[in-house]
C-alpha cells in the first residue's frame, strides 16, 4: 500500500529521502496525501463498525416482538449508530477528501501546518476507542439517542462520560482541520488563483471549516453542562433544582443543524467537480453556486428549532422556523438546477463516479422534498420522531452524503493509487447499492405516515410488512459495502489493476 500511494504528483516529494518509512511513515505522517488516506481508513473502518450496528437494529425490527436484543440495549444500539456514523464515518471522510484534494486543487506542497494535522487525525483514535468502549462500561452504551437529550443522560452510568470525552477529542479534532484548511485556502493558494477562480469542492470545504468552527464549541458547551450536571452538582438542564431540559435541545440543535451542512456541503463540492468532467462542459453558473453554498451555510444557524416543533414553542417560533427551514430550500435548488444545467446537452458519458453522481442528485433531491414537508410546522407535529423523519435524514445522508463519498472515491481513485478501478466493478456496487438503499428506506416513508415512532424494539403487527422489506434491503446494502472494501478498495490499494493515465477521465477537466 505505501508503495502506491506516492506517485500521484512528483512534485511535492522533491524532499522525500529522509522520510520515515514503515510503520513511522503513518504514525508520524505529515505528508497530506497520507494523512488523507489514513482519514479514509479510519472512517471506513467506523462505517463498518456503525453499519453492524444498524444490521443488529434491523435485524431486530425484522418482525413484531423481542428476537435478539432487550429494549435498552436496542436503545443503546440506535444511540452508537448515530453517533458513530455522524462524527466517525461520514466527517472524517470528508476530512480526508479535503486533505488529499485541497493542496493539489489550489497548487500548495502541503496543508498549512502538517504537524497539526497529524496531530488531529491521531486525536480521533482514543475517541473512537472511547466510544467502542462504552459499551463495555457499566449499564452499557449511551442510551439517550445520539442528541443525548436531558434530562436522560442526567441518568445513565460511567459510559455517558466516556461519549461526551469522545465528542470534546473529537470537537477539538474537527476545529484543528478547520484552522488548517482554512489557512491552507485562504494563504497557499497559487499565484493568479484568485478566490472565485478556486475549485468549488475548496470552496465548499472552506465554507465547511467555518461552520465547525462556529458550532463546535456550541456543542462543548452542551455536553459540558451535562457533565456537570451529573457530577458537579450544577442544574443546567435538571428540572429537580430549576434547570430547562428544553434549554439543551436548543443548544443542541445550534450545534446540530449546522452539522447537517457540514456533512453535506463537500458533498456538493465533490459533485460539482464530476457532473462538469462528465457532461465535457464547464459547470454552470459557478460564482451562483459559491453563493448558494454561502447562503446555506448562513441560513443554516436559524433554523434550528424545526428539530423542536413538538416541543412546545410560540406560533410567532414555529412560524419564523418553518420559513426560515422553507428558504433553505431555494439556495439548494440553485444547486440542483445549476448541476441539471451543466448536464444539458452535455456529452454525457455514464461511468462510475457519473452514476454515483446522477444517484446523488436524484435520490438526495427526493430526501429534500422529504425535508420540506416535514419543515411545515403542523405536518412535523404529526410525524415528529416516526420513521418519516428516519427514511429522511437517511435520504440526506446516506444517499446524500454516502454516494458523493463514493463518487469522489472512484473519480479520484485514479490519482490515488495509480491504478483504475474496473468499470463492471463499480457499476454493480452503483445499483447494488442504489436499488438496496431505496429498498431499505423507502418504505419507511409508509411506516412515518401510519404513525410507527422510531427507537422502539417493537412495533405492532400491522407495521409488520414494511419494516421485513426495510430490513432484507438494508442487509443487502450493507453486503455492497463489504463487496466495495473487498472487491474495489483493497485492489486498488494494492495497485491491482490497468494502469491510470495522466488524464483517468477522457473529459473537459480531467
Amino acid at each position: 500500500m505505501s508503495a502506491v500511494l506516492d506517485h500521484a504528483g512528483g512534485h511535492a516529494h522533491d524532499h522525500d529521502d529522509h522520510h520515515p518509512h514503515g510503520w513511522r511513515r503513518w504514525l508520524f505522517a505529515t505528508n497530506h496525501k497520507d494523512i488523507g488516506t489514513l482519514y479514509l481508513l479510519f472512517s471506513f473502518t467506523m462505517l463498518l463498525i456503525g453499519g453492524v450496528l444498524a444490521l443488529a437494529i434491523r435485524a431486530e425490527l425484522f418482525e413484531p416482538g423481542l428476537q435478539f436484543v432487550n429494549p435498552e440495549l436496542f436503545n443503546q444500539f440506535t444511540t452508537m449508530h448515530g453517533i458513530i456514523m455522524v462524527f466517525g464515518a461520514i466527517m472524517p471522510a470528508f476530512v480526508g477528501f479535503a486533505n488529499w484534494m485541497i493542496p493539489l486543487q489550489i497548487g500548495a506542497a502541503d496543508m498549512a501546518f502538517a504537524r497539526m494535522n497529524n496531530f488531529s487525525f491521531w486525536l480521533m483514535i482514543p475517541a473512537a476507542i472511547m466510544m467502542i468502549a462504552a459499551f463495555f462500561l457499566p449499564g452499557g452504551a449511551p442510551a439517550a439517542g445520539w442528541t443525548l437529550y436531558a434530562p436522560l443522560t442526567l441518568q445513565m452510568g460511567p459510559s455517558m462520560d466516556a461519549a461526551i470525552f469522545a465528542m470534546h477529542i473529537l470537537g477539538a479534532s474537527s476545529i484543528m482541520g478547520s484552522i488548517n484548511i482554512i489557512v491552507t485556502v485562504l494563504n497557499m493558494r497559487a499565484p493568479g488563483m484568485t478566490l472565485m477562480k478556486m475549485p468549488m469542492f475548496c470552496w465548499t470545504w472552506l465554507i465547511t471549516a467555518y461552520l465547525l468552527i462556529a458550532v463546535m464549541p456550541v456543542l462543548a458547551g452542551a455536553i459540558t453542562m451535562t457533565l456537570t450536571d451529573r457530577h458537579f452538582g450544577t442544574s443546567f438542564f435538571n428540572p429537580a433544582g430549576g434547570g430547562d431540559p428544553v434549554m439543551y435541545q436548543h443548544i443542541f440543535w445550534f450545534f446540530g443543524h449546522p452539522e447537517v451542512y457540514i456533512m453535506i456541503l463537500p458533498a456538493f463540492g465533490i459533485v460539482s467537480h464530476i457532473v462538469p468532467t462528465f457532461a465535457r462542459k464547464k459547470l454552470f453558473g459557478y460564482t451562483s453556486m459559491v453563493y448558494a453554498t454561502s447562503s446555506i451555510a448562513i441560513l443554516s444557524f436559524i433554523v434550528w428549532a424545526h428539530h423542536m416543533f413538538a416541543t412546545g414553542m410560540p406560533v410567532t417560533g414555529q412560524l419564523f422556523f418553518m420559513y426560515a427551514t422553507m428558504l433553505i430550500a431555494v439556495p439548494t435548488g440553485v444547486k440542483i438546477f445549476n448541476w441539471i444545467a451543466t448536464m444539458w446537452r452535455g456529452s454525457m458519458t455514464f461511468e462510475t463516479p457519473m452514476l454515483f453522481a446522477v444517484g446523488f442528485i436524484f435520490v438526495f433531491t427526493m430526501g429534500g422534498f422529504t425535508g420540506l414537508i416535514l419543515s411545515v410546522a403542523p405536518i412535523d407535529t404529526q410525524l415528529q420522531d416516526t420513521y418519516y423523519v428516519v427514511a429522511h435524514f437517511h435520504y440526506v445522508l446516506v444517499a446524500g452524503s454516502l454516494y458523493a463519498l463514493f463518487a469522489g472515491f472512484y473519480y479520484w481513485a485514479p490519482k490515488w493509487t495509480g491504478v483504475m478501478v474496473p468499470e463492471w466493478k463499480g457499476k454493480l456496487h452503483f445499483w447494488w447499492s442504489l436499488i438496496a438503499f431505496n429498498v431499505t428506506f423507502f418504505p419507511m416513508h409508509f411506516l412515518g405516515l401510519a404513525g410507527m415512532p422510531r427507537r422502539y424494539a417493537d412495533y405492532p403487527m400491522q407495521f409488520h410488512d414494511f419494516n421485513a422489506i426495510a430490513s432484507v434491503g438494508a442487509f443487502a446494502f450493507g453486503l455492497a459495502q463489504v463487496y466495495f472494501l473487498l472487491f474495489v478498495v483493497f485492489p486498488a490499494m494494492a495497485g491491482k489493476g490497468e494502469k491510470a493515465p495522466q488524464r483517468p477521465w477522457e473529459a473537459a477537466e480531467g
